[in-house]
């Protein structure tokens, strides 16, 4: 019998998401309501999915190593001499994807309770908010490249018009760059996925002469169902680079744009900063992710010779994406563009780990897309307290704000340290490991120098002098607010607590017990780096 628990978690939202838009309009306490309740059922269905999974599976190269698999027939055409195009609404989850999922949940349900602070177009703001979490629910947990792709485009419109209408005074401005930066990445993966399902059959329906061409993930893993004379199936060249190389190029600058990787970063400080508090704790918390599993589940996978290529440019944009990030960071005048430019900088380490190839590196890869989820999550938050009370968010107009919201400014320090790399908190155990796989690589694989390592201790030299020079500036020395409006500067109060605990506790759990992570990716990530290392079986 099938399980169809994937499916809950990904419809109820969107089921929510309706129910919201056919309440009627005066009734903006109900639209709040009903988006916490199906919110936080969702994160029950999640602790369930949790507590079943088990961790002694986690092949990506086997619907075996899913677990929780739904795999319903979606339609099948004929197209007589070039085969049969199938495609199936294909759910499943496996070491890569569970985490993120756990991380969605939690982070959407906490962007949901601080999005009291809306009181405009309540409505609309709450039913494309649900919108937006069940299309990021979508992304994780799809295994067919068309369903993934539909999800995918699909969360685009509700990001749009949640900054376009709720964001500050250059909302259009920084709402339609977004979109415009992620429909490009979105038209390269398009690219990609005609090519591989021209490319690939399914090799369970394939028979007796005809071909059954397919869009699962899965399949599009394996070399052996590559179609024969195919164009990804190697030989084929345009401007003198295989098309496979051309296949890892097109996704990789497709998903690069949504982690984002410098150059490709511009939209993410102007979409940070003119987004509502709550949008920006999404954006940071899970959006980003999507980018760095993207390239997991389908650059790596389905072009490990591309990535074992190219493995020393991911690893140098790596690099510079995180000094170059910590830098910005270090400049900005404006807390939330801080933070932003921060994100950068250590999404940066997420393509250090991937491009490492190691145990140790994509270990550390993972546990800092869950790290970086949960501690941004909390630097936004931070960053919308003060902007509440005063809509000021420019550091030079603060200073000693430990004096009138000292428990305020204990979370803003925890969270500060926990982001720069503290002992005992998640961010240095997810760098640490990052490094540590970079440094190896070169006598592991040979993939990478160990000088990119090194230089990456850089960013991390950077990240604690910009951290440290905001606490110095904001929180410390005597109370001074540069406009009227400093009486308002009280401390935290009961809503801003429930959103904030939960993020600092998972901080400090992750820090000390990594191994609560850890075990529930490890096997799939010791069969991700010998599928990767096995490059050498794909035709080139």
């Amino acid at each position: 019998m099938q399980n169809y628990l994937l499916s809950l978690i990904i419809f109820l939202p969107l089921a929510a998401s309706l129910v919201v838009v056919l309440l009627p309009e005066k009734n903006t306490s109900w639209s709040r309501k009903l988006a916490i309740g199906a919110t936080a059922v969702q994160c029950l269905l999640v602790i369930a999915l949790l507590a079943g999974y088990k961790v002694s599976t986690g092949d990506p190269s086997s619907l075996e190593g899913f677990q929780f698999v739904e795999s319903v027939p979606w339609f099948s055409i004929d197209l007589s001499a070039l085969g049969t195009l199938s495609a199936t609404y294909l759910l499943g989850v496996d070491g890569l994807s569970i985490a993120l999922v756990v991380l969605n949940a939690v982070v959407m349900l906490i962007s949901t309770i601080a999005s009291y602070s809306i009181k405009e177009k309540v409505k609309g703001y709450y039913s494309l908010l649900l919108l937006l979490n069940g299309s990021i629910m979508g992304c994780f947990l799809a295994l067919d490249f068309l369903l993934f792709y539909l999800f995918f485009e699909f969360m685009l419109l509700p990001m749009f018009f949640l900054i376009g209408i709720w964001g500050g005074p250059r909302r259009e401005y920084a709402s339609i760059k977004f979109f415009l930066y992620t429909l490009f990445g979105s038209l390269l993966l398009l690219i990609v996925m005609i090519g591989l399902y021209a490319s690939v059959m399914d090799p369970v329906q394939t028979g007796s002469g005809s071909v059954v061409h397919t869009f699962n993930m899965v399949y599009m893993t394996d070399p052996a169902n590559l179609i024969e004379g195919s164009l990804l199936a190697g030989g084929y060249e345009f401007l003198s680079i295989p098309l496979r190389m051309w296949g890892f190029i097109l996704l990789f600058v497709g998903f690069a744009i949504k982690i984002p990787v410098v150059p490709l970063h511009t939209w993410l400080p102007d979409a940070h900063v003119e987004a509502p508090t709550p949008v920006s704790v999404i954006l940071a918390g899970v959006l980003l992710k999507i980018g760095a599993y993207g390239l997991m589940r389908t650059a790596y996978l389905m072009f490990p010779d591309g990535a074992t290529e190219y493995a020393m440019w991911v690893g140098i944009l790596g690099v510079i994406s995180i000094i170059y990030g910590a830098l910005n960071a270090l400049a900005s005048k404006d807390l939330k563009r801080l933070v932003a430019y921060s994100s950068v900088s250590h999404m940066g380490f997420v393509l250090l780990g991937l491009a490492s190839n190691t145990t140790e590196g994509i270990s550390g890869a993972l546990f800092q897309l869950v790290s970086h989820g949960v501690i941004s999550s909390g630097l936004f938050l931070i960053a919308g307290v003060v902007y509440d009370r005063t809509h000021d968010r420019l550091i030079a107009n603060y200073s000693g704000l430990a004096t009138k919201m000292p428990r305020y400014t204990a979370l803003t320090i925890l969270f500060f340290f926990a982001s720069l790399g503290l002992p005992g908190m998640s961010g240095f155990i997810a760098e640490v490991l990052t490094v540590l796989g970079a440094f190896v690589s070169q006598s592991v694989n040979g993939l990478l120098s160990r000088g990119l390592a090194i230089f990456a201790v850089i960013g991390l030299i950077l990240s604690a002098a910009y951290y440290l020079w905001t606490l110095q500036r904001m929180y410390f020395g005597p109370f001074y607010y540069r406009f009227s409006g400093g009486d308002e500067l009280d401390d935290l109060r009961r809503r801003e607590y429930v959103v904030l605990l939960p993020l600092a506790i998972l901080t400090l759990m992750l820090g000390i017990f990594p191994g609560l992570l850890l075990d529930l990716m490890n096997s799939t990530i010791n069969q991700f780096v010998q599928l990767v290392n096995l490059a050498s079986n794909w035709p080139g």
